[in-house]
């Protein structure tokens, strides 16, 4: 299958894979520090985007066959990967799989226990109904801090200072992801993400202390899976680091795949 994807930037190529209802877009506030030094590509997930879903049920060993297969017919070798989110998952599943060099996993999903699962599963589903309900006046919204904080209390420790084109883009892309609710449900039924002590390259594992998605607790577990993993814990961050420490977050990214 095709997925949609853009280049950016000069240097060794650097795979981006953003997390569940995002897009390519989802990388705005890093990319243009990290196209400095690496020929980024960007890349819609399947059902995301641009990209179209694969074949059947959308599940996350589908994706990372979609995404294997993308490497290979782009000739891209030993390329370093970065993901968000279900994201990050893939980009882990990637490296336990061999595939790749350096991964960078920022708050990756697949690392719940008991109730957790639920949580994830009954929070994420309201809010995308919420945001979807809200789409007329999402501009609104966006434009304002205190819209912003009421709306990604969940997902940012400081959504009020995130831009306002920032939180529109993601809102949109959100809504228009046509594979929410189908990967939310194979998330939470579906197998738990396997480890594995050998990767083709280094490993760190980010997560945001006030990650209230995927509660942190939950980056030991990741950690403990990948045990050659670094773990690297973000202050002051919610379940997106790149929004709410984007400088950080570029750095670590830079320092793990240089």
């Amino acid at each position: 299958m095709a997925l949609h994807f853009e280049r950016m930037g000069v240097g060794p190529p650097l795979l981006m894979v953003h997390g569940l209802g995002g897009s390519i877009r989802s990388w705005d506030t890093i990319a243009p520090t990290l196209s400095l030094s690496r020929e980024l590509i960007l890349i819609d997930m399947p059902g995301h985007g641009e990209s179209p879903p694969v074949p059947g049920r959308q599940t996350m060993s589908a994706f990372a066959d979609a995404l294997t297969d993308f490497i290979d017919r782009e000739r891209l070798g030993a390329v370093d990967l970065v993901g968000s989110s279900v994201g990050a998952r893939l980009v882990l599943e990637l490296s336990r799989r061999g595939v790749g060099r350096h991964c960078v996993a920022l708050d990756p999903g697949g690392f719940w226990r008991g109730w957790e699962t639920r949580f994830f599963q009954t929070t994420i589903l309201a809010s995308i109904r919420l945001v979807r309900g809200l789409q007329p006046v999402m501009p609104f919204l966006s434009r304002h801090s205190g819209t912003r904080t009421l709306l990604l209390a969940q997902l940012s420790d400081r959504p009020w200072a995130l831009a306002p084109e920032i939180v529109l883009t993601e809102m949109r892309t959100f809504a228009a992801t046509r594979v929410f609710d189908e990967v939310v449900h194979e998330l939470a039924s579906g197998p738990l993400q396997a480890g594995t002590a050998f990767t083709p390259g280094r490993v760190t594992i980010g997560w945001g202390r006030q990650d209230r998605l995927l509660l942190p607790r939950q980056a030991h577990r990741a950690q403990a899976a990948f045990p050659n993993a670094k773990l690297h814990l973000f202050d002051r961050c919610g379940h997106f680091p790149h929004w709410d420490q984007p400088e950080e977050t570029a750095r670590i990214i830079v320092q793990t795949t240089d």
